[in-house]
């Protein structure tokens, strides 16, 4: 069974089409990067997984739930650690894992140790009593992917989840997610930072103005001493030239 089976998505802002008729799928336990300028449909497809958003045409599917007839089923195998900051900024570290925690149902005492964990693993012990607000760009990165992670959600989609970061925590995050990926979690990864899509994804697609424009297995990407960054840089120059 794919981890998410995405086929002919399509979605429509009035005249504009956001996203055309893609379809792609990833297998339980990849690192799966998903490229695109601003504006590309990146965000809007993740919408669309996640129910945030509606979309007009297609279906999708997470461990074969369909994410519109079984949304609660489907909604509850996913973390989402959105681009932008969207918590309560006056809210404790704490306070907004365990609302986390509530909104998939876990029990007190499961959200408590659960928490723990979590503060621990992702050094946010000495933060944990601190408003949102007080956190550093860094800090603030570090509690969205907690709150991904709160319900152990076996698919865990990250958008943009390094942004803004310094590059230190940064590759601490690389180590963090490397690790989780090794013990069979599946991610969906997006980023405007090539070389951490190069270092961590195994599979990766590129979308131009809502269409899929290549996708395949990393090594042909980087295949014959290239780089991620210069093929996503040859693909997407070379769609523009043909629009």
């Amino acid at each position: 069974m794919n981890a998410l089976e995405i086929k002919n998505l399509t979605k429509r802002y009035g005249e504009n089409i956001a996203v055309d008729t893609i379809s792609l799928s990833i297998k339980e336990g990849e690192f799966f990067g998903f490229l695109g300028k601003n504006g590309a449909g990146k965000t809007t497809t993740i919408s669309s997984i996640t129910g945030i958003g509606t979309f007009d045409e297609g279906t999708i599917y997470v461990f074969g739930k369909d994410v519109v007839k079984e949304y609660r089923e489907a909604r509850a195998l996913i973390g989402l650690s959105p681009q932008e900051y969207n918590v309560d900024i006056w809210a404790t570290v704490r306070k907004i894992l365990w609302y986390a925690g509530g909104y998939f149902g876990m029990k007190k005492k499961e959200r408590d140790t659960r928490i723990d964990e979590l503060v621990a693993i992702l050094d946010l012990k000495d933060h944990e009593q601190k408003s949102f607000r007080q956190l550093s760009g860094g800090l603030k990165r570090r509690v969205m992917l907690a709150r991904a992670m709160m319900h152990d959600p076996k698919l865990l989609i990250l958008d943009e989840p390094t942004a803004g970061v310094d590059v230190e925590l940064r590759h601490e995050l690389w180590t963090y997610l490397k690790k989780i990926n090794r013990e069979g979690k599946t991610i969906l990864f997006t980023s405007h930072y090539l070389e951490e899509v190069e270092e961590l994804c195994n599979r990766i697609a590129i979308i131009d103005k809502g269409k899929i424009v290549a996708m395949g297995d990393k090594s042909e990407f980087v295949k014959d001493g290239s780089t991620l960054e210069k093929r996503y840089l040859e693909i997407t120059r070379h769609e523009t030239r043909n629009t």
